[in-house]
């Protein structure tokens, strides 16, 4: 018989031994939250109850580890539509899909992510978590310090999310649906230090911090490589009918010859294509990597 709350958990862990670790931090969040506040409630009812006696009848309502976590691994099986079409591209010739790159939401998702969505997040991380931790520090000495910090780590914990979110349905990596639960320590006190204690609190940070260079590094990577593209692309159009040249050298324009025009318009088309399929590399790599900082188990 299970006579605490912890030890649920535990069990509730080992039965989703080989699930993927945002799914094991949703049940988790999720079970803790009911049984938790339920349990409060009972006992506040009934002051005379053992703990564990209390705890009987809820997780017989609620579900044994084994049940709960059969559940979580059937809600799982139903993907959600951009994970399923990523997995489902294993069938096709390497020719199509090679040039079927531009059919794939993923990889424009991908694209999207990182020539976009990653530089502006990652100014506004950075930003906010550079200002966070200097003004906690410099408050520290005030009344007013514990509580500006507490403020912020809860902060950090709804960028975390919010973040994952954004990673799971532009990158395809499934990443935590639900806030992580922490009223396991009595008081604000307690869950206070819970907060600051918890290695996924500083490595949330750690993501915001770096998130600002990397977003730097893929916005000049996909610039320069889709300008290139496109001129590549155009170039035989710019020289033909607007007189513009790739190379001037002291007031003298040198033209491209004219059998070398197919091939650069060719090289583009290539080099279009490589950079998306860069892009769906890039992002499986970056959504590993905010699934390792984000993702609390």
């Amino acid at each position: 018989m299970i006579k605490s709350i912890e030890e649920y958990l535990r069990q509730l862990k080992k039965e989703l031994a080989g699930c993927d670790r945002a799914t094991i931090q949703d049940a988790l969040s999720d079970a803790e939250e009911y049984l938790r506040n339920t349990l409060e409630s009972a006992l506040e009812a009934r002051p005379d109850l053992a703990e564990a006696d209390a705890l009987l009848p809820i997780i017989e309502k609620y579900g044994a580890p084994g049940e709960i976590a059969a559940a979580y691994r059937e809600i799982e099986s139903r993907v959600p539509t951009t994970l399923a079409l990523a997995r489902h591209s294993g069938g096709k010739s390497f020719v199509s899909r090679f040039f079927g790159v531009f059919a794939d939401p993923k990889a424009w998702g991908a694209l999207f992510y990182l020539l976009f969505f990653s530089l502006f997040s990652g100014i506004i991380y950075f930003t906010w978590a550079v200002t966070g931790i200097s003004l906690s520090l410099g408050f520290m000495v005030l009344i007013i310090g514990l509580p500006f910090l507490g403020l912020f780590v809860l902060s950090v914990q709804g960028i975390a999310l919010v973040e994952g979110r954004v990673v799971e349905a532009l990158l395809g990596v499934r990443m935590p649906r639900r806030p992580i639960f922490s009223g396991k320590s009595p008081g604000w006190w307690g869950r206070f230090k819970t907060l600051i204690s918890e290695k996924h609190t500083w490595l949330s940070i750690v993501y915001m911090i770096i998130k600002l260079p990397l977003g730097i590094i893929y916005f000049i990577v996909f610039i320069v490589l889709i300008a290139l593209s496109l001129f590549g692309i155009a170039l035989p159009i710019l020289e033909q009918g607007f007189d513009i040249y790739p190379l001037v050298i002291n007031n003298v324009p040198y033209y491209t010859p004219v059998w070398l025009m197919p091939l650069t318009v060719i090289a583009g088309i290539l080099l279009i294509i490589l950079t998306m399929h860069l892009a769906k590399v890039l992002g499986r790599m970056h959504g590993a990597l905010a699934k390792a900082l984000l993702v609390r188990y």
